[in-house]
């Protein structure tokens, strides 16, 4: 049975929380950039859907580098999508329907527009020049100007992730793009100014932080090269020593001691780069003092190439998530931790296109089979916008000149430097862009089949981001609809697994897990019960084709009570062998022999 400490009921372990990216959800005055008013106007869309809190994506100020990932001001709104005094609205709107507002925390580094670095840059003598991380050149044999060491910026995996500084004659350190500085850390005045702007949200009415890349904020003080994986490539992957640094844990503490703390909170930390239980555990433990729960990237980094760069691709099957899921789900539960479970978010491509078939035949039934899953799973969930709706990549046929991502465009534009007469370099390099670019999630959320925009801004308006052509069958307002009494929308399946992972919430959010029937790389099976010995078992067929599976004969399934096939309880055999169809997900009663 799972330890106490999982059992305990918290509001934030029960809770559904849905990722908007402000600028693709919601254009409300016609400019073609989704707003905070938008937000508003979908509350009760998203109520209805069963969503508990709303995590908004950056919409400080920015210059949109990197669509607001690069933050200018902490304290205030940029103008495109708004106003602090609609923020506010958004928060009282949020707490009539009993909803929360959860707040994106980028702090490992700021705009290169953000008043403390204008100041840093400055001189060298400024009192902020330490609240960044400034080297000095290398030289080689030849006298060439060198970076301070060999570690590939994230999101141009093939450049320095040192910016030069011609002025101060210095570079400094730019994980992401040149226009986001990483923070020191080691200064104590900056740790103190990060705590003021968390307290300056909480005291606004937000209930906590999704917090960006937070176990980068400390990096190992030498700054040595990373080890050679890409001999290709002059930059290389140094996430060994800017990824959980020596003193990450006692910056998470100091946080939770000075400011979280005395408010009451949720907090999930995206923890790139991190396998190790213990370091996880550190950070969300029971008694850890961290965070609630981190973000376990392993399900979504499933098709990387182990040790590579993320824009790659590794062929992998139902035994791969298996083991991912039941590897996490054990660990939380045995040593009195806490998952979050997701597929889908602003960094990632279109789960249905990633996991299962998005074909026309099968798009609707592959993601209702990874709702099946999440919903299942103990932790606290995590809905992307459109995931809801089955929303899928963009077309191969898009040329990569519509991509608008950073990563996105430093890929391609790599690659043409790299390979301006190889078509079959860049032909792999567009397939890859269409399996893999972050561009698949922030296409505007499809919300009619109102030409050209899909309701997501007027029909006159140029949104920033074209919207996927599928918008005329893929909409909200079609699958709000039940207009076949046999079959549940995407939209309907996910609302009926949210409301019923709530009724079952002491099976399917604080239960027990364990994987169930033979290994296999098509199937995957579970069983989840509570204390008081309701069990339910979840099959998945994670394969385009028909497959027999046997039920373990320790399991009495009273019924199938639900699939993805069909809007009540599946007619299917409930003992020895069954037939599961392609992509098919199933949900049964159980009782214990």
């Amino acid at each position: 049975m799972a330890p106490s400490g999982v059992e305990k009921h918290r509001w934030w372990k029960e809770s559904v929380i849905y990722q908007i990216y402000p600028a693709s959800f919601l254009d409300s005055n016609g400019d073609g950039w989704g707003d905070i008013a938008g937000i508003t106007s979908k509350l009760d869309y998203l109520k209805e859907l069963g969503i508990d809190i709303i995590w908004v994506s950056p919409i400080y100020k920015s210059p949109q580098a990197d669509m607001g990932y690069d933050i200018s001001d902490y304290k205030d709104i940029d103008p495109m999508y708004g106003t602090l005094g609609e923020v506010d609205n958004l928060i009282s709107e949020l707490k009539k329907r009993d909803m929360r507002l959860m707040m994106d925390l980028v702090v490992n580094h700021t705009s290169d527009q953000h008043a403390w670095f204008l100041e840093s840059r400055s001189s060298v003598q400024n009192p902020k020049r330490d609240w960044y991380i400034w080297k000095k050149p290398k030289f080689d044999a030849d006298g060439n100007r060198q970076p301070p060491n060999n570690w590939s910026m994230i999101l141009g995996e093939m450049n320095s992730a040192w910016t030069w500084d011609e002025k101060s004659g210095e570079y400094y350190l730019s994980l992401f793009t040149a226009e986001q500085p990483d923070l020191n850390w080691e200064n104590p005045e900056v740790r103190a100014a990060v705590h003021d702007v968390l307290r300056f949200w909480l005291d606004r009415g937000a209930s906590g932080f999704r917090m960006d890349v937070i176990n980068l904020i400390s990096k190992v003080p030498s700054y040595p090269d990373a080890e050679i994986v890409d001999p290709v490539h002059t930059y290389q992957p140094g996430f060994r020593y800017y990824a959980n640094g020596p003193r990450l844990h006692e910056y998470l503490r100091e946080i939770n001691k000075e400011v979280l703390s005395k408010y009451d909170t949720i907090t999930v930390g995206e923890m790139p780069f991190v396998r190790d239980d213990e370091e996880i555990l550190k950070v969300v433990g029971a008694e850890a003092g961290e965070l609630n729960m981190i973000f376990i990237f392993e399900l979504v980094d499933i098709d990387n190439v182990p040790g590579s760069f993320r824009m790659t691709w590794y062929d992998w099957d139902a035994s791969a998530i298996r083991d991912c899921v039941n590897r996490w789900q054990r660990l939380m539960i045995e040593r009195d931790g806490w998952n979050s479970v997701f597929c889908e978010n602003h960094d990632n491509p279109r789960s249905v296109s990633r996991y299962t078939d998005d074909s026309d035949e099968y798009r609707d039934l592959g993601a209702k089979l990874l709702c099946l899953m999440q919903t299942t799973l103990s932790g606290t969930i995590y809905v992307y916008q459109g995931e809801e709706l089955g929303m899928r990549n963009v077309p191969p046929s898009w040329d990569p000149e519509e991509y608008k991502d950073i990563e996105s465009i430093n890929y391609w534009k790599k690659t043409l430097s790299m390979y301006p007469h190889k078509e079959k370099k860049q032909s792999e390099a567009r397939r890859i862009l269409q399996r893999k670019a972050r561009d698949h999630a922030r296409t505007p959320v499809q919300w009619t089949s109102e030409a050209p925009n899909a309701g997501f801004s007027s029909p006159s308006a140029k949104p920033w981001m074209r919207v996927n052509d599928d918008y005329p069958v893929v909409n909200a307002a079609a699958q709000l609809v039940q207009s076949n009494p046999d079959e549940l929308s995407v939209f309907q399946f996910w609302q009926r697994g949210l409301a019923n992972r709530k009724k079952h919430k002491d099976v399917f959010v604080y239960g027990d897990f364990a994987l169930v029937g033979e290994e296999s790389n098509q199937v995957f099976a579970y069983k989840r019960w509570s204390a008081d010995s309701e069990v339910w078992l979840v099959v998945l067929n994670f394969t385009g084709k028909e497959v027999e599976w046997s039920v373990p004969e320790d399991l009495e399934v009273g019924g199938w009570m639900a699939g993805n096939y069909s809007a009540g309880k599946v007619e299917k055999e409930t003992k020895g062998k069954i037939v599961l169809k392609p992509w098919e997900g199933l949900l049964g009663e159980c009782g214990k022999k």
